[in-house]
């Protein structure tokens, strides 16, 4: 139904491209080149054309990077996938490393060779992962250059067009905010901070600040541009005109104008002797760059539509429910057909992913997956972020759990959803790590912290059941969502990693603890939740947040042992399945209703 660039993108890439790539650096005098997956939006998803790691090496995974020299190459990635991109590269090509521990740094400062020269493209590094770069390279005696043509995009001669995609007007019944008021508001964050405007990069609060859609990015409905704001709230907003559509300069109103991408340079030079407010982790060095050589005052600070944009108001969380009401509906469907046909006849991976794609869209409601279904069968579930293709397809076996994680863009909220569903009998082994799994997921749905708690003081709850057993997984336990936008969204989330973003109240996070057990089966359970103000008990003396679940699909009740469940789980679960019947029940045909009324009966 959806295609990205995954599916033209395999192992034979690094063969094909290397040479190519390496020539360019022999052309421009260099020894070899950083690759990074982000590109120059910062976007986690990207456009075809702008899959340069993919295009390179043939990994497809959402982070990433490489360093190619003339003589050999290396490939960096998180522990989602460190799987996958074996699977996806060829390893007599790549040496593989950790992305997080040394990672490209520690590469240029270790091995990359005393006296090389290493290119980088400054539009696709923040300042400051690009000074701790240039810190490790200068220890390793390796000169950084910084590049005005990029040789992966001189080799790329098939590369695709950037994208056209409409940009649209999102109605304030999704938003529930006019765009003059956030307009206003930021102006009042730019003053604050100190600065006469500031220098927006990222689509996705391009998209929230002005309440507009596009189509640039696959999977996010993100228009790519720029924008200049000032303190008093009016703007400029660079767009590609192909973009606009008849319909965005009336609804932006007299106080934004367009501009076109070209004029970008001219306007940042424009702002010569000026504050300006920029993001150091999301705008690139070039903007840097250019608004020093301008003569701007760089005031450096977080973007400020970040932290409004994840805090959704009411009208984005009463949509997020409703489309999570859909969505649930969609799910009942499938998980009904894998628990009926599926047992009987169990589908292959694609199958799986080709139905449940089916059913979001017989919604009508579908804009687009928020992410490429995960549907993994058997030892293909234990690869993170694994993706089925016509290669790696696999039937699922009785006796095999089939891990399927997915999601959909609606107008009024983006989901994502994973559901572990065992076909035939599950092993005690299975079923002991389903739950330690389980237990994890609900002492994070049952959580009351103090206002000022970070995702990062929380992580541990997801893990303790799974810690006490010595085992462990190696992904973060929860990342922000959207509002019809990203389904990985900043600045919360829950992980071990320090955040110094507190949890507030309306941010929409997943709870997604899991299991995997290489070359056997992997275990995910994941629900997004809402931040709410929670209720507690008389008696309690201080204000308390919790978390309100938004998805609604029931969890296997066959995977799980309830004996190591205490009687405050058996509660909960019990309660959640009681919602999930409640609120999909009516909404699916009166077959799908007497199962859902199974899976869902009390434990």
């Amino acid at each position: 139904m959806f295609q990205n660039f995954e599916d033209s993108a395999d192992p034979s890439f690094g063969q094909k491209h290397l040479p190519l790539i390496r020539a360019e650096l022999a052309r421009q005098g260099l020894d070899g080149v950083i690759i990074p997956h982000e590109d120059e939006h910062n976007n986690e998803y990207l456009p075809a054309a702008n899959e340069r790691l993919a295009f390179a090496t043939g990994f497809t995974g959402s982070a990433g990077a490489a360093v190619v020299m003339a003589d050999k190459a290396a490939l960096f990635v998180d522990g989602r996938y460190t799987l996958q991109v074996r699977a996806q590269t060829d390893a007599s090509l790549f040496g593989y490393y950790d992305l997080v521990e040394g990672g490209v740094a520690g590469y240029l400062e270790r091995e990359a060779g005393s006296g090389a020269r290493i290119g980088y493209d400054p539009r696709l590094h923040a300042p400051d992962a690009l000074d701790r770069l240039k810190a490790s390279a200068r220890r390793g005696g390796v000169e950084l250059v910084a590049l005005d043509v990029n040789p992966v995009d001189r080799a790329w001669t098939t590369r695709p067009a950037q994208p056209q995609a409409k940009i649209i007007p999102h109605a304030e019944g999704f938003s529930g905010v006019a765009a003059a008021e956030k307009r206003a508001a930021i102006g009042q964050s730019v003053e604050a901070a100190g600065a006469d405007c500031v220098v927006l990069t990222s689509p996705a609060s391009l998209a929230w600040l002005f309440n507009m859609r596009g189509g640039d990015v696959i999977r996010t409905p993100l228009p790519l541009g720029q924008a200049i704001v000032s303190r008093d709230g009016q703007a400029q907003l660079f767009l590609d005109p192909v973009k606009v559509s008849a319909e965005l300069p009336a609804w932006l109103g007299n106080e934004v104008s367009l501009a076109t991408p070209d004029d970008l340079a001219p306007a940042l030079t424009s702002l010569r002797g000026k504050k300006v407010l920029l993001d150091p982790a999301l705008a690139s060095a070039w903007y840097f760059t250019h608004l020093e050589q301008a003569g701007a005052q760089i005031v450096r600070g977080p973007d400020p539509c970040a932290l409004p944009r994840a805090t959704k108001n009411a009208v984005e969380i009463e949509g997020s429910k409703e489309a999570h009401r859909r969505d649930g509906a969609a799910l009942a469907r499938f998980l009904h057909w894998l628990a009926t046909e599926g047992q009987t006849a169990p589908p292959d991976e694609i199958e799986t992913v080709t139905k449940l794609e089916g059913f979001r869209a017989a919604t009508g409601a579908l804009q687009d997956l928020s992410f490429d279904t995960i549907a993994g069968a058997g030892p293909n579930g234990a690869i993170t972020h694994y993706r089925p293709t016509a290669k790696t397809n696999l039937r699922v076996k009785p006796g095999e759990l089939l891990l399927v994680d997915s999601g959909g863009q609606y107008l009024d909220g983006t989901t994502d959803v994973t559901r572990t569903i065992a076909i035939g009998t599950p092993s005690p082994e299975m079923r002991h790590r389903f739950t330690l799994v389980l237990k994890g997921h609900i002492a994070l749905a049952r959580v009351r912290f103090p206002p000022g708690t970070t995702g990062s003081a929380l992580d541990v709850l997801a893990r303790m059941a799974l810690w006490a057993a010595g085992l462990d997984y190696d992904h973060g336990t929860g990342h922000g969502v959207g509002s019809y936008l990203g389904v990985h969204e900043g600045p919360q989330r829950i992980a071990k990693a320090p955040n110094t973003t507190a949890l507030q109240p309306g941010m929409i996070l997943s709870n997604e603890p899991g299991f995997y057990k290489e070359g056997a089966y992997g275990i995910r359970i994941e629900n997004l939740q809402v931040v709410t103000e929670a209720v507690i008990p008389e008696g309690g003396e201080r204000p308390m947040h919790g978390f309100d679940s938004l998805t609604l699909a029931p969890i296997d009740r066959n995977l799980i042992a309830v004996e190591h469940l205490s009687a405050e789980e058996r509660v909960w679960l019990n309660a959640y399945h009681a919602k999930v019947y409640a609120e999909i029940g009516p909404r699916v045909e009166t077959e799908v209703r007497h199962w859902l009324h199974g899976a869902c009966a009390s434990l």
